[in-house]
């Protein structure tokens, strides 16, 4: 007795092109087209969750560095001297206090350039 699949398969199908509903031509028509242009999609979107990541990190830090061309200090050395001065904010809350809270924003920047000054004279 022969096991039929039809069922599995149409259900398959049905799946690849629901998911490319909404693409251009024979993309969301024809199975084979579709199911190549989903596994690409699929590519696609894995590489942008990671780039994601990165963008918002390249962001935050043309923030911080902006603040800090306007208090006077490379983005560089105020990072080095939060180091040494063992500040741990990440660079997501430093570009957010850099927006929203410049007054203590200088603050960390004075704190900075006191912990540079301090290791420079050990």
């Amino acid at each position: 007795m022969r096991v039929k699949g039809g069922t599995v398969r149409h259900a398959n199908r049905k799946r690849i092109l629901k998911r490319a509903s909404g693409f251009f031509g024979a993309r969301h028509r024809l199975y084979k087209t579709a199911k190549e242009s989903v596994m690409r999609a699929d590519a696609y979107s894995f590489n942008g969750r990671k780039e994601r990541k990165q963008d918002f990190r390249k962001l935050w830090i043309r923030r911080i560095s902006a603040a800090c061309k306007l208090e006077g200090i490379s983005y560089s050395k105020f990072m080095y001297g939060m180091k040494l001065a063992n500040v741990a904010l990440n660079r997501k809350m430093l570009s957010e206090i850099a927006g929203t809270n410049p007054d203590q924003f200088h603050n960390l920047v004075e704190l900075a350039n006191k912990a540079i000054a301090e290791s420079e004279t050990k």
